[in-house]
């Protein structure tokens, strides 16, 4: 009877490790999940800072691409007018 008890005891003691572990499993498992979630989240937004910044340096250089033509017009024109009155002057 004694060994039955002993027996009996030790089943449920196994029953009891077996389902914590289980649940340690599940657990483990579901963090994990969580982790890969929140990595490919990261992974996500940092994808879309990057585009952000470049989309934001290609504006930024067609301004400045734009910028360099006006002033290079500028100086063209006001050459060509600098040119023109002295050679108006030398005529005079």
């Amino acid at each position: 009877m004694r060994k039955f008890v002993i027996a009996s005891v030790a089943a449920v003691a196994a029953l009891g490790l077996s389902a914590c572990s289980e649940q340690t499993q599940d657990a483990a498992g579901e963090t994990a999940d969580s982790m890969a979630e929140d990595a490919s989240n990261a992974a996500d937004a940092t994808g879309e800072a990057v585009g952000d910044a470049a989309n934001a340096t290609g504006e930024a250089v067609d301004g400045a691409v734009d910028a360099t033509a006006e002033a290079a017009d500028n100086a063209a024109d006001a050459t060509g007018k600098a040119v023109e009155d002295a050679g108006k002057a030398m005529q005079d």
